[in-house]
Formats: structure tokens, C-alpha cells, sequence
């Protein structure tokens, strides 16, 4: 898998994690789309739209196309609902060169 691109559907990426070895699915959490559910994702991307507060959690596929989503807050809170979703995440994110 390919780093993250600059931006996903248009929101800038802060930050990208990879989930590889380091990283296990937790199980934490349900994600659903159309009332399906989702299986680990391939990355995970903290985005941000333009001046707007807040952030999104992005569970990406392998070509980076957004599968789920969630809203923090903050970066920080993105950070630890991803930890919470994936253990080990922490020391697998990255800001893009």
C-alpha cells in the first residue's frame, strides 16, 4: 500500500497510519455502511476540511478511497479512537513529505 495522498474527498491529510504488523483490529468498534459490516480497514487517515473545526478519522481502503468515518474534536482525540479501534496504531502514524 501506497502513502496517503495529499487529500481525501477533498479534506487535507494531517496525518496516516498503515495497519501492518504493528497494528492489530481491536474489535472496538463496529463500523457499518449501509448496514453492512466493516472489516479492518487498510489505513487510516486524520483529515480536515478547509478552516472547518474538528477532524475526521478516516477508515480507508487500499487505494485510500474513505470507507468510514468519524468527527473528533481534535487531532489528540482522533489519535486515541484510533487506538482504541486499533491497538498499536500510536507508533505507526505519519504526516505526509
Amino acid at each position: 500500500m501506497n502513502d496517503a495522498p495529499e487529500s481525501i474527498d477533498g479534506a487535507k491529510v494531517v496525518l496516516f497510519a498503515l495497519i501492518d504488523q504493528r497494528c492489530r483490529h481491536t474489535g472496538n468498534c463496529r463500523q457499518e455502511v449501509a448496514g453492512v459490516a466493516q472489516g479492518p480497514a487498510a489505513g487510516l487517515a486524520i483529515c480536515q476540511y478547509g478552516e472547518e473545526a474538528g477532524c475526521y478519522l478516516l477508515g480507508c481502503d487500499a487505494a485510500w478511497h474513505c470507507v468510514t468515518d468519524t468527527w473528533h474534536r481534535t487531532v489528540d482525540e482522533a489519535i486515541s479512537q484510533a487506538e482504541f479501534e486499533y491497538e498499536g496504531v500510536r507508533e505507526a502514524w505519519r504526516r505526509n513529505a
